[in-house]
C-alpha cells in the first residue's frame, strides 16, 4: 500500500515515516501544503495521513480541493488542533478519522489499517480468500491455516489484490504499491513477486488477465 505523509515537522515526520516503512507502506513524504496538493493531483495513494497547520496552503484547504476533485482514498487527521470545532471542521471537509498530536504510533497504525479496510469495502481484520489469509495487524500470512513467509514486497502485491477479489489491478498500479518516489523501480518487478506468490500460496490464486494486469478470481 502506498501512503501520502503531510507533516511539516522534522521530528515528528522522521518518526513517523519509520514506523510507516518498518510496517512495509510505501511512503512519499512532503512539508508544506503546495507540496500536497500537487502530490494528490499527479500520483495514487492508499491512503492519506495529513496534518492541518502546514506552511504555504492550509491543510484544511488542501483536504477540500482534494474531496472537490472526487478523490475518494481514505484522509486521516493528525493535528495539534484539539478543539471540538477544529475537528468537526476537518471531519466535515472530508476526513475519515481524526487523531491529535501526541499521538501513540501503535494507534495511528491501527486506525491506518481501519480505513484501508473500510475503503476496500471490507470490515473484517484478517483479509481471507480460497484458503489464503492476510493479517495485516500481525504481518502474518498462511494458507489453509499453515503459515507462509512473505517478503515485504511480495505482501505489497499480495494485499491490494486479495483486500478485493474480481478487482483488476495493472503492473503500474501494483508498482503504485511497491515503491515510493525515492524508490528504483525495476521494470520486471511486479512479474517477479506475482511469480513468488505463485510459487507459494498455489498458481491459481493470482491469475494474468492479458493485456490488463492480475486479479485474485471471485469464485
Amino acid at each position: 500500500m502506498r501512503l501520502l505523509l503531510v507533516e511539516d515537522d522534522l521530528m515528528i515526520g522522521e518518526a513517523v515515516l519509520d514506523a510507516l516503512r518498518s510496517e512495509h507502506y510505501a511512503v512519499d513524504w512532503v512539508r508544506d501544503g503546495v507540496m500536497a496538493d500537487t502530490a494528490l493531483r499527479t500520483e495514487s495513494y492508499d491512503l492519506v495521513l495529513l496534518d492541518l497547520g502546514l506552511p504555504k496552503r492550509d491543510g484544511l484547504d488542501v483536504l477540500r480541493s482534494l474531496r472537490e476533485r472526487h478523490q475518494t482514498m481514505p484522509v486521516l487527521v493528525a493535528t495539534a488542533r484539539d478543539a471540538i470545532g477544529d475537528r468537526i471542521a476537518g471531519l466535515d471537509a472530508g476526513a475519515d478519522d481524526y487523531v491529535v498530536k501526541p499521538y501513540d504510533t501503535d494507534e495511528l497504525l491501527a486506525r491506518i489499517r481501519a480505513l484501508i479496510r473500510r475503503s476496500a469495502g471490507r470490515a473484517e481484520p484478517v483479509f481471507s480468500h480460497k484458503g489464503v489469509a492476510l493479517n495485516p495487524a500481525t504481518r502474518e500470512a498462511s494458507v489453509n491455516g499453515e503459515p507462509v513467509s512473505l517478503s515485504a514486497r511480495e505482501w505489497a502485491v499480495l494485499e491490494p489484490l486479495l483486500a478485493r477479489p474480481g478487482v483488476v489491478l495493472s503492473r503500474t498500479q501494483l508498482e503504485e504499491k511497491l515503491y515510493g518516489w525515492k524508490d528504483d523501480i525495476s521494470s520486471n518487478a511486479v512479474e517477479v513477486y506475482v511469480h513468488g506468490l505463485r510459487k507459494k500460496l498455489g498458481s491459481e490464486l493470482i491469475q494474468t488477465v492479458r493485456g490488463l494486469g492480475y486479479v485474485v478470481p471471485r469464485q
